[in-house]
């Protein structure tokens, strides 16, 4: 996966087939019969062909939903929810969901949320439809290698639907790919929608390689396509079929939680200690073989002229200590690293972090109060809470930051604790590996593979599965599994219910599960979002019933010329 060709899709992109929102705009002119030149018709004629196909789904999912480009899809993990909010700027929601009162179907993330995501269903249902129509002669490993290709392709056709339905409620399904004008589509309900899904998943997890037998790091396997099959049978209010199915890749497909520790933080802790949950987010430790963890790793090497690729985590999650401006005594607050004779401003440790995601209070105090010092995703290594000034000339210097010392007070408080400085979880940080951007430590871009999921998940979504089926016993256990690793007081049976769960994914998966999804999933999304987002301009996103669903994009509607497309309700 880290030698990723993307001449394939970038041929087939043009008039091969749209994006929904521009279909309307398609035509079908270019009939022609390629014979010396790559196409839709021709590219996937072959086994190497089908790889590069999968290979371009991989990077396309990896570019749109974890990384922030495009448009910073990895925030929607975590805006408008219970968990984070912009800080930077926390009444800006032109393009951050700061404010349900500004989302709207022209919105720029309502309408590329839902362009790319049908542009990657696109390019899926592509792949399946040319592959399926390759020989099975013209594959090393026969119909069995064919079939890998095409579960992989449907599995990530049904990953991107899992975001779409969740986001948007009703949408078209499509398993044919789309080449030429379409102006007809129609709403598919959810449940057909989810049995789609269910259909995607199972000849995933039919065909895909079991764990450790995948054809190199990030490729897709068995593990992930069962996780996620049974998460749609709880979308389907069906828990027992979803207890068997996260049975089979518990017991049986060779994961583990880590609990000693591995990898490259052995010899250099940064912070002076270290565990196991710590070990998970070191640079290169995610595809160790000895990582029993690891289900499905985004790969994002570093310095690859293709393939590479990068994930923005110490700046999207990173507060700006480096706008905190002077001491109390009027000295340069920080100095920072040394690039070329001159201080930076910015710290190796830190990164250049834009406080695009920060926390809530939830995220950083309320979900420890019972385990401040036991739990050791809250130790000083996984969440650093303090940061120090750092000018000799200071007679502050080398003591911890506070806002309090100064006077006359500082212009804007508010900013110092959204912005400037907040609790900082590690996971996002990766000190000693910022490869570009020296002037700026990295500029918040680092090249740690990133888990898209990891077996932590997988337990937690089984104790859900648990409580939906009436067992609370069997979802303690599991939740208790996940809390042992990092030495957290074990949960009771008294304390066991939907809202203790969500809070150990926040303790265990802050910025690396989607939360919006998992909150609609659970029926939660805005009760808790309102309890618990507190954007001190915006108090509980300012969320509305009907807010639960992004509104349609208006031009998919005015585009849809020859059939009806509803709108989402009060929108």
């Amino acid at each position: 996966m880290k030698n990723i060709k993307k001449i394939v899709f970038r041929l087939a992109s043009g008039a091969a087939f749209c994006s929904l929102l521009s279909l309307a705009a398609c035509n079908d002119s270019l009939e022609e019969t390629p014979k010396d030149f790559l196409s839709p018709d021709n590219a996937y004629s072959t086994e190497q062909g089908a790889l590069q196909g999968v290979t371009a789904l991989h990077d396309r999912v990896r570019a749109a939903f974890y990384t922030f480009g495009e448009f910073g899809t990895m925030n929607w993990q975590s805006h408008g929810s219970d968990v984070a909010y912009l800080g930077e700027t926390p009444d800006r929601s032109l393009l951050y969901l700061n404010s349900y009162l500004d989302i709207t179907p022209v919105a720029r993330y309502v309408v590329d949320t839902w362009t790319m995501g049908f542009k990657i269903i696109q390019w899926a249902t592509l792949v399946v439809d040319k592959v399926e129509k390759v020989e099975a002669s013209k594959f090393k490993d026969g119909q069995a290698g064919k079939d890998v290709y095409l579960a992989e392709a449907r599995f990530f056709r049904a990953f991107v639907y899992r975001y779409l339905v969740s986001t948007y409620g009703d949408i078209p399904i499509i398993t044919t790919p789309v080449t030429s004008a379409k102006a007809d589509f129609t709403r598919d309900p959810v449940a057909a929608v989810h049995e789609q899904m269910v259909a995607d998943f199972k000849f995933a997890a039919e065909h895909l390689p079991a764990h450790g037998r995948e054809a190199a790091p990030g490729r897709i396997t068995k593990g992930p396509a069962l996780h996620y099959l049974a998460e749609v049978y709880l979308e389907q209010k069906k828990p027992d079929l979803a207890i068997t199915t996260l049975n089979e890749v518990i017991n049986n497909q060779g994961y583990d939680l880590m609990t000693q520790r591995f990898g490259t933080r052995l010899a250099r802790d940064i912070f002076g200690s270290g565990d196991a949950y710590y070990d998970l987010f070191g640079y290169r430790n995610q595809n160790l073989p000895e990582n029993k963890e690891a289900m499905w790793v985004i790969q994002t090497e570093p310095n690859m002229p293709q393939g590479g690729a990068q994930i923005a985590t110490a700046y999207i999650f990173g507060p700006r200590y480096f706008d905190i401006g002077l001491t109390p005594d009027g000295f340069q607050a920080f100095l920072g690293a040394t690039f070329n004779g001159a201080h930076t401003g910015y710290s190796d440790i830190f990164s250049r972090g834009t406080a695009n995601v920060r926390g809530t209070n939830l995220v950083y105090y309320n979900i420890w109060k019972d385990n401040w010092n036991e739990d050791q995703r809250n130790a000083k290594h996984n969440i650093v809470r303090d940061f120090y000034y750092d000018n000799p000339k200071s007679a502050y210097h080398g003591k911890k930051v506070d806002f309090s010392l100064y006077k006359p007070a500082r212009p804007n408080p508010m900013l110092d604790t959204t912005k400037n400085w907040f609790p900082v979880h590690t996971k996002f940080l990766d000190p000693e590996n910022y490869f570009l951007q020296p002037n700026r430590s990295g500029g918040g871009i680092t090249h740690k593979d990133w888990y898209a999921l990891r077996f932590a998940e997988t337990l937690l979504l089984r104790a859900e599965a648990h409580l939906a089926a009436g067992d609370k016993a069997s979802a303690l256990a599991d939740i208790n599994r996940v809390r042992s690793r990092s030495k957290a007081k074990p949960a009771t049976l008294a304390q066991i219910d939907i809202d203790y769960l969500l809070d150990e994914r926040v303790r265990e998966l802050y910025g690396e599960e989607w939360r919006l999804v998992t909150l609609r999933r659970t029926g939660k999304l805005l009760e808790r979002t309102l309890k618990y987002n507190d954007n001190p301009l915006c108090k509980g996103a300012n969320m509305k019933p009907h807010n639960v669903l992004w509104p349609i994009p208006q031009a998919q509607i005015d585009l849809n010329i020859d059939a009806p497309f509803a709108q989402n309700p009060e929108y």
